[in-house]
């Protein structure tokens, strides 16, 4: 049909040609992608300004060309300069040149090869999502450069129906939350950074390793089970070309931070790198006092340095290599109140200064090995070190106010110390295969090997009363040690260590034109090891020995002030745990741990499907995937539940269908619809009973969501997925689409605010079944292009509206369950984390000039209100309030050396707001004086600054 198409088009030519006149005209195919049509290509005749490009089926046209001989030029954006002579145009004739680019040498006398691939450019991942056989949407490495996105949780949040905070790692697809969405890299599972997170951070991938990211909302079989709003992958960035290295260096203010005494944990380096793991906490703690050390001007700072280089082997051989190494940093100071509430007013900060500071370093190499165009190997190798530095001052006007407290004076002037400092590394390891056999066989395969360390050492966490005394410059009144508990003045330390081996295997079988098989398997085998230590400081006698020095508690928690003997000293250390079968007391002793759990998940999936093209519009993708799921967690705890046994274990095969159907209603645009049955399991921190705590929330894992004790009730979410889009592109680089989707969630889970004292936070299967719908709207338009079609301001908006509802029942632990909720005469509500309104908006105006290439980007986002956990009994929920975010990025690329580029960051700086909703506290009760607004207590708020930096590059 392609050849037909083509001789048509060359004699409908034909017939428009004038006698004196001829034209030139053919086909473009890309040897890097198995000779798929290679649109957006340039050609050239060789000597004048006459050219033309080729559209979307890689065909081209040039018309009206004078009788004679010429040299016809043919570029691609990172492919080979090729040129073909003597081509003879003849009057009243076209002439049909046929090409195929590719990044590897020809044997043709020029060859220039240039920088970047095929998969960075934003009009080929439109040409690739036009052609996809499912719903996706893709950002490459062209439109990162020209928008100034810098890191991969900014360029998802440039595609519909997904939000990012802006200074938050939490990203949202479809309204909905980490815990429904997967992330990949390179079709291999990532792990996650955090304990409290599904997926990794996407702020941690900086847009120097970004070939492209795609984001499929629609399952296919291909993807593992546990997939409901979909899966982001990321292309890590590979090269084919002429040797080079880029550096570059930046430097930045935040508008809270700039010109504070700024402060950071003491211990932890400017790099954000701890090095007293070897140590015992212990022993640390005995080192090692608790006061926070002055910091340097916050003046933030970032430099990285990439290169690449290729070795041709043969004619079509060839070795490329690709190094990155970067390291970024951030100073914050939040100020504003913080709120514990549950039931009733427990902890209340009306002031809180917070010092954070935050260091990204990144490494990534890869080598790419072309045997021929047929087979390909791929190593990729990523390293992540992520560090947060925080020092917080609760309670710093003297009205801090515990419900707790024991002072007679006032509200107790309660304040609290919280110095900590989290670090997370992240080592990833993966080998891809690509190969083709006889045109008709191919294979894909890919093997991986994750580890993770994610530590909290030495948090320090003092608590004192009457901190009024410190601020009225009387040294006869001074504030106290607040101890209610031994752990009101505490240390403590955290240890997270995950592996997880996972690979996958497809092969391809092109039995037809009209039908391809594909088969495959993939899995994934992860361990999480779990510990923490926490020591309690018990204080001798608070009376005797106030606080005269509120910045200097380095003197009284000297270790020389221990109380040994007993009755010499001023505290002691006390532990909830002896080392194992060694009865040697509470006091003074390290401890084995406080808390341990251990979380095994093994995943291994087969599936088959076909890709059934029934004509030239209609194409259908049925396929079915089996799925062995096994999940088992042990953990022993403080304070367990005593009919709790300690462990859970979950194992079920699971069977799942899919649909894709793609209908080409013209050349231009499609009709797709898809349908899935998926799954969602818990994560190891939903099912792990462990509590964190914070300064004003605790949140915990509940094992019920693994099953029952006795074995019984779900231990997944079913997930019924239906999806319908149509999708238009008008030109290249434009789009328009809208889609409407729904889900039928079975069993959901969701974050609950107990209503008891302890106002913890658990998670649990809150219903039978949870409806999602919604519609999305996308359009990406080139207002103003130069005479080549490339755009010179652009503009893109998407906007996507999701309706959640879920019905709510009551958990009892009279019914087995370890932990009970219930949510009085509420039979229904949100989903937790769902936003039903999303907004994402940018602005783009590219200019070029002779040496100067300006690109300014404007871009604006907006999520709605959104539930950060459902509260229990009478009382509301926990809602993040609505977060606008305005960024502007302005690159000037001088020549083809060197950059200096410009970002402000969070213009708009709006509050950051979460709130109790429905308490029915009124604003005239002096404990809660201007914390309630409209109704709602306010639990934190703060705004984040706006981030000004100017960055230099250059290129050799």
């Amino acid at each position: 049909m392609r050849n037909l198409y083509i001789v048509l088009f060359l004699l409908f030519s034909h017939t428009l040609l004038s006698q004196s006149n001829g034209s030139i005209a053919g086909e473009l195919t890309d040897k890097e992608m198995n000779n798929e049509p290679l649109a957006f290509a340039n050609v050239l005749i060789k000597g004048t300004t006459k050219g033309t490009t080729s559209d979307f089926d890689g065909l081209y046209e040039i018309s009206n060309v004078a009788p004679g001989t010429y040299t016809i030029v043919f570029t691609f954006l990172g492919y080979e300069t090729l040129e073909i002579p003597n081509v003879i145009v003849e009057a009243g004739k076209a002439t049909k040149v046929d090409a195929a680019l590719g990044a590897g040498s020809v044997s043709l006398d020029e060859v220039v090869i240039t920088t970047t691939v095929s998969k960075e450019s934003e009009a080929a991942l439109l040409l690739d999502q036009k052609k996809a056989v499912q719903i996706k949407e893709s950002i490459g490495a062209e439109a990162l450069t020209k928008k100034g996105i810098d890191d991969a949780a900014a360029a998802v949040a440039q595609i519909s129906g997904i939000s990012k905070q802006q200074g938050s790692s939490d990203v949202y697809v479809r309204g909905l939350g980490d815990r429904y969405q997967n992330t990949t890299m390179n079709g291999l599972s990532l792990p996650s950074n955090d304990v409290n997170k599904k997926n990794i951070n996407l702020d941690l991938f900086s847009s120097n390793i970004i070939e492209n990211i795609a984001v499929s909302k629609a399952y296919t079989s291909l993807f593992y089970g546990d997939f409901a709003a979909g899966n982001v992958n990321i292309d890590s960035k590979e090269y084919t070309g002429n040797g080079y290295v880029d550096i570059s260096l930046g430097s930045g203010l935040n508008s809270n931070a700039a010109g504070t005494d700024f402060v950071t944990s003491e211990g932890t380096s400017f790099f954000g790198f701890y090095n007293r793991y070897d140590n015992d906490p212990f022993a640390v703690i005995l080192s090692h006092g608790v006061d926070p050390d002055q910091a340097p001007d916050p003046l933030n700072i970032s430099g990285s340095i990439e290169g690449g280089y290729s070795v041709n082997l043969g004619d079509e051989s060839r070795l490329s290599f690709f190094g990155m190494a970067s390291f970024s940093n951030g100073y914050q100071f939040l100020e504003g109140p913080a709120l514990d509430f549950t039931n009733d007013i427990k902890v209340r900060f009306p002031l809180v200064n917070e010092y954070t500071y935050s260091t990204t370093t990144t490494a990534m190499g890869n080598i790419v090995y072309r045997i021929n165009s047929d087979h390909k190997l791929k190593f990729t190798s990523l390293f992540i070190n992520s560090g947060r530095d925080a020092v917080g001052y609760y309670g710093i006007g003297g009205n801090g106010f515990n419900r707790d407290g024991f002072s007679n004076n006032g509200d107790g002037g309660f304040f609290q110390l919280n110095v900590q400092f989290n670090q997370d590394m992240i080592f990833v390891n993966q080998l891809n295969g690509e190969h083709t056999f006889d045109e008709d066989w191919k294979l894909d395969w890919g093997i991986g090997f994750n580890k993770v360390f994610s530590d909290e050492p030495d948090r320090k966490r003092i608590s004192l009363e009457d901190y009024q005394f410190a601020l009225d410059d009387d040294p006869s009144t001074n504030p106290i040690f607040y101890d209610n508990i031994a752990f009101d003045n505490q240390r403590f330390f955290q240890s997270i260590e995950d592996d997880e081996l996972n690979s996958y295997i497809n092969l391809s079988r092109k039995v037809s034109e009209k039908v391809t098989l594909n088969f495959g398997y993939n899995g994934r085998r992860k361990e999480r090891r779990f510990n923490n230590w926490r020591y309690g400081y018990l204080i001798a006698d608070k009376n005797a020995n106030p606080v005269t020095d509120v910045n200097n508690l380095n003197d009284f928690f000297d270790v020389s002030n221990i109380d040994i003997p007993a009755g010499s000293g001023l505290w002691d250390l006390f532990i909830v745990r002896n080392p194992r079968n060694v009865d040697i007391g509470l006091v003074n002793r390290p401890q084995v741990y406080e808390n341990t759990y251990k979380g095994n998940l093994d995943i291994h999936g087969v599936y088959a499907n076909a890709e059934l093209n029934l004509s030239d519009k209609w194409l259908l993708i049925p396929g079915f995937r089996v799925e062995s799921y096994q999940q088992r967690i042990g953990y022993d705890v403080i304070n367990p539940v005593p009919t709790d046994p300690g462990f859970r274990n979950a194992y079920e095969n699971i069977y799942l269908p899919s649909l894709n159907v793609r209908y080409a209603l013209n050349e231009d645009a499609n009709l797709r619809f898809s349908f899935s049955k998926t799954a969602s399991f818990p994560e190891f921190k939903e099912a792990a009973n462990f509590v964190y705590e914070g300064v004003v929330q605790r949140v915990g894992g509940n094992p019920d969501l693994l099953g029952k004790p006795d074995g019984t009730g779900p231990i997944y979410s079913e997930i019924f997925n239906y999806d319908l889009k149509y999708e238009w592109f008008p030109s290249r680089g434009e789009l328009v689409s809208v889609a409407a989707f729904a889900k039928a969630i079975n069993d959901p889970v969701n974050r609950v605010v107990a209503t008891d004292a302890t106002g913890n936070q658990r998670f649990f299967r809150t219903g039978e079944q949870a409806k999602v719908y919604g519609v999305e709207v996308e359009i990406r338009k080139n207002l103003i292009s130069d005479e080549d079609d490339n755009a010179i301001l652009s503009f893109g908006a998407n906007a996507a509206y999701t309706h959640t509802e879920q019905d709510l029942k009551t958990v009892s632990t009279a019914d087995g369950f370890t932990f009970g909720t219930s949510f009085a005469d509420r039979t229904s509500e949100e989903l937790e984390g769902a936003s039903p309104i999303i907004l994402n908006a940018d602005l783009n105006f590219s200019p070029e000039f002779e040496n100067y290439k300006p690109s300014a980007s404007l871009a604006f986002s907006y999520f709605s209100d959104r539930i950060y956990a459902i509260g229990s009994g009478n009382l509301g929920n926990m809602v993040e309030k609505a977060v606008p975010t305005m960024n502007f990025i302005w690159r000037n690329a001088f020549g083809e050396h060197f950059e200096a580029n410009l970002s402000v960051q969070n213009i708009l700086n709006p509050n950051i707001t979460l709130v109790r909703e429905n308490t029915g506290v009124e604003d005239n009760n002096p404990l809660v004086r201007g914390f309630v607004r409209d109704g709602d207590v306010i639990l934190r708020e703060f705004k984040r600054g706006i981030n000004a930096g100017l960055t230099l590059k250059y290129k050799f």
